[in-house]
């Protein structure tokens, strides 16, 4: 048999074991959990001791990508675990290294992610690479920014929308803390607000908080001045004025305007 021939032959063999490596991987062969590769993503294929080897490129839009030896071979539906693997046992299979360890290293995301807007400190794609839930997604987008307020809205993929309290996400149950999936979107509202100015130490817009009452709104000010009266204090609700005492809750877009005393 030639040279030329047996390096035909070879090559067929890997192209078979790509095949039934994809084969065993829609049987549920490979079980491992990590990030799904998909078009768009970019991967750094290598194998160790055979710098030859070494390759970077981009998962194209029908899930194939192009590697030496092998060739264009579909990556779509593997993680770097499973393609690792597959890709080795091609490459022994053609005869091209006799036990050859691959390595697959995710250079760039692009495939899978969920997108996070709003009062976050870094909206954006978020890759997942595992299963996170929405908390944990929260966190990798730098948190909810001090005007964010205090829920979360979030749109599956399926349409379904969910309306997630801020405070249980970070203290309650798992069952308060869903799971997020490729293709959903997390949006983070910026807080209603309240207004407060006069004789008030830090005037200011703030936002309001649940169970927020005019005390607690003129705390957050800073307190009142040594010019400031507590028998002075109006609050304009819709343009006007609304008698109310320190203990009942204010609401979004009230202005509290703090009088000066008479000496």
């Amino acid at each position: 048999m030639t040279g030329f021939v047996r390096h035909i032959m070879a090559a067929l063999l890997a192209i078979m074991a790509i095949g039934s490596g994809s084969a065993a991987l829609a049987q549920g062969a490979v079980t491992d959990t990590g990030y799904v590769l998909g078009p768009g993503d970019v991967i750094e294929v290598s194998v160790l001791g055979q710098p030859e080897f070494t390759t970077r490129g981009r998962v194209r839009a029908d899930g194939t990508i192009v590697l030496p030896f092998v060739g264009s071979t579909q990556i779509s539906g593997d993680t770097s675990v499973s393609f690792a693997k597959r890709v080795g046992a091609s490459l022994k299979a053609g005869g091209f290294y006799a036990n050859p360890i691959v390595n697959v290293e995710i250079a760039s995301y692009a495939s899978r992610y969920v997108i996070v807007l709003g009062a976050v400190a870094q909206p954006g794609l978020q890759p997942v690479d595992r299963a996170y839930r929405v908390s944990e997604i929260i966190a990798r987008a730098g948190g909810i920014r001090a005007d964010g307020a205090e829920f979360v809205s979030v749109r599956k993929a399926s349409g379904e929308e969910l309306k997630l309290d801020f405070q249980k996400l970070a203290t309650g149950a798992d069952a308060d803390d869903p799971f997020v999936a490729p293709g959903d979107k997390v949006y983070v509202p910026a807080a209603e607000t309240y207004y407060i100015y006069g004789q008030i130490n830090a005037p200011g817009v703030y936002p309001v908080r649940d169970q927020m009452t005019l005390r607690k709104a003129m705390a957050r000010g800073g307190g009142l001045t040594a010019l400031g009266s507590q028998k002075k204090v109006s609050v304009f609700r819709d343009g006007k004025k609304t008698p109310l005492t320190l203990d009942e809750p204010i609401r979004p877009g009230d202005v509290i305007v703090i009088g000066e005393r008479v000496f």
